[in-house]
């Protein structure tokens, strides 16, 4: 038997009535749509009932179904097998096929509309109170009446204002033009906001830099107004003299002039005799007219705050030997002993009237400018990395970075690689060349002055780096510079100096003046001494001993003595020399004669070649003797006593 029972899902012939009017018409209700009949059939399903009670049900009722069909059929098929053995496997594939066919029209039914459409439920519609759109509505109408009105008053002004002041006033957005070619601006609600930073270029600095364009007002343009006292107020000084549409307000900390003064100390006294004249603050204030000019020295004011950030902070994480000092707006840093570098932040303002009249001294305006070139290269290598090769490389690797691997780099050039100086150090670096290059200048200028002979010529490269400079020095005899010339060349590094003498040799020195004067001593005395013997060997006299540190006579403090041992063609004559090169030139020549005049030739001696041994050293009074030079006089006194025999 089949529980099954038909359902009509039809609507009655007679629709509800809905109203009655007074006339006795009788207004009937709409019959439902299918939508709404379906949503009426989904209010009467249960949905508080769990699917795992839905699922008890159904097989209770499968249960029963099996139970009536086992019933019904002959106790011999009961035990009939099935006649084909994959009868199972047809069946979970029939079912598995069925599943997935639901599956498909759920999905079509759900992706495209032509099959049902899933309208929502209608419900009540609200209460609409008529006054309240009213109101809402003249409310709406009167704030945009105010709206316009205004705008037609602005108008009706700027109109009659350019009218009458056509050929005084500027345009405001013709100053806006010119104001976005050279700064950033940007809208803010109903504000221009301009950028003074430089964080395009790399910038890390955490001020935002921020000032604000308006219009200046008809009763502005014509009498300054009062500068705002708040703290973080914005505000300009207006000038009679200039007529801009424009008014730039700038925060106050960014307000006046700016800049980065660098002192070289030593012992508490200053190094520096240069004193630089500053206009009053006054004057280097700029005007609010000049927008220009205002904006400039902010933004010179950001930078060299951002500069003396950077090196406080720098100078805080070092490790030096001798900790580096920062104490409100100034860094100390010691360069060499008893020489300190003092980098200090100079800001004024126009409140600051009182200290207008004092100069500024002690600049080291060299310094200072290398400063600004730093922390320019330093931004300036923040947006611009090299471009790797091959393309298909990484960005950010420098170039040598990327041949390391080819290169097979050890790990100590990798470890060199890693290695960068801060701008502090640097610029301390700098400084250190600085003292060192004077120093060597004092001690070559000293010592050409007081040397007369021979001549002390240096010779300075003009292309040097801010951390080594070249100097060759060249020593030669007045009249005698192709008989010898010797040449020096001095390289000047920060704490050090290399000297490459005439013959190949390096010596490498220490910062303190005194070891390149005890050199340069040297290489007179041993020039004088070569220069006798190429001088000797060109008349003919005999070189019989030179020494260029002689070992006997007291011990010089500085320099060295140096000697030789002349003899003439006819080996009657001997001069023996002595140069000595203290704190002044000493030479000293003897003579010596044969025969001897205690020679007596008897029955001891029998050879006549032993009356040939020179007899005792007279020394010579040198400094009586005529001539120009050493040179000149050891020239006259050879050939003075050349032999005519």
């Amino acid at each position: 038997m089949s529980l099954s029972a038909n359902i009509s899902v039809e609507a009655p012939i007679e629709n509800q009535i809905q109203e009655i009017a007074y006339d006795g018409t009788e207004i009937y209700q709409l019959p439902p749509t299918l939508s709404e009949h379906l949503a009426k059939c989904a209010t009467k399903i249960d949905f508080s009932k769990t699917s795992s009670d839905i699922d008890l049900l159904q097989q209770s009722i499968k249960k029963e179904d099996e139970k009536k069909e086992e019933e019904s059929k002959d106790p011999k098929e009961q035990f009939q097998s099935s006649l084909w053995p994959w009868d199972s496997v047809r069946n979970k594939l029939k079912e598995a096929l069925t599943e997935v066919c639901v599956l498909s029209d759920v999905l079509n039914i759900a992706k495209e509309k032509r099959f049902m459409v899933l309208d929502p439920i209608p419900q009540e519609p609200p209460e609409v109170k008529q006054m309240v759109l009213v109101y809402a509505r003249k409310k709406a109408l009167a704030s945009a009446a105010n709206i316009l009105q205004s705008g037609v008053e602005r108008l009706k002004a700027a109109q009659s204002d350019q009218g009458v002041n056509r050929s005084n006033s500027t345009d405001f957005h013709i100053e806006l033009l010119r104001l976005r070619r050279n700064w950033r601006l940007k809208k803010v609600s109903n504000t221009i906001i301009g950028d003074l930073s430089y964080r395009t270029a790399g910038s890390k600095f955490m001020h935002p830099g921020m000032f604000e364009v308006t219009k200046a007002e008809d009763e502005e343009s014509g009498s300054p107004p009062a500068s705002p006292s708040g703290a973080g107020a914005a505000g300009t000084v207006a000038c009679p003299k200039i007529n801009s549409a424009l008014r730039v307000n700038v925060p106050t900390e960014l307000q006046g002039v700016a800049f980065i003064k660098v002192i070289t100390q030593k012992d508490q006294e200053d190094l520096c005799t240069a004193i630089v004249n500053m206009m009053g603050s006054t004057q280097l204030v700029p005007q609010a007219g000049a927008w220009q000019q205002t904006l400039e020295y902010a933004q010179n004011v950001l930078f060299c705050k951002e500069l003396f950030n950077q090196l406080a902070r720098e100078a805080v994480q070092l490790q030096a030997p001798i900790p580096h000092v920062v104490v409100g707006n100034q860094i100390r840093a010691t360069l060499l002993p008893g020489i300190q570098l003092i980098i200090s932040l100079c800001h004024s303002t126009s409140s600051d009237s009182n200290n207008s009249s004092v100069p500024i001294k002690d600049h080291d305006h060299v310094l200072e400018h290398s400063l600004h070139q730093l922390l320019r290269e330093f931004h300036h290598k923040n947006t611009h990395h090299p471009f790797p090769h091959p393309a298909s490389g990484p960005l950010g690797p420098s170039k040598k970075r990327m041949l390391a691997g080819p290169s097979a780099f050890d790990r100590h050039e990798l470890l060199e690689m890693t290695k960068s100086q801060t701008l502090l150090e640097q610029i301390i670096a700098q400084a250190q060349h600085f003292f060192t290059r004077r120093r060597t200048q004092y001690v070559l200028d000293t010592v050409a002055r007081d040397v007369k002979d021979p001549m002390i010529t240096s010779h300075w490269n003009a292309m040097n780096s801010p951390t080594m400079s070249c100097v060759k020095i060249n020593i030669t005899s007045h009249g005698y510079d192709a008989n010898l010339r010797t040449s020096l060349v001095i390289h000047v590094k920060e704490r050090s100096l290399k000297c490459i003498c005439r013959d190949g040799r390096i010596m490498h020195m220490s910062y303190e003046p005194q070891e390149l004067r005890d050199l340069i001593l040297c290489q007179i005395s041993q020039h004088q001494i070569v220069c006798l013997q190429n001088l000797a060997k060109c008349m003919a006299w005999q070189i019989l001993s030179s020494s260029s540190h002689l070992g006997i006579g007291a011990v010089e403090p500085l320099g060295n003595a140096s000697s030789c041992v002349l003899a003439s063609p006819n080996s009657d004559r001997l001069i023996a020399v002595q140069v000595r090169c203290d704190s002044q030139i000493d030479v000293k020549v003897f003579i010596a004669q044969s025969p001897a005049k205690d020679f007596f030739p008897g029955s001891l001696v029998q050879g006549r070649h032993w009356e040939h041994l020179g007899g005792h050293f007279k020394e010579v009074r040198f400094d009586k003797m005529e001539g120009k030079n050493f040179h000149n006089k050891m020239e006259f006194l050879m050939a003075s006593l050349t032999s005519q025999s």
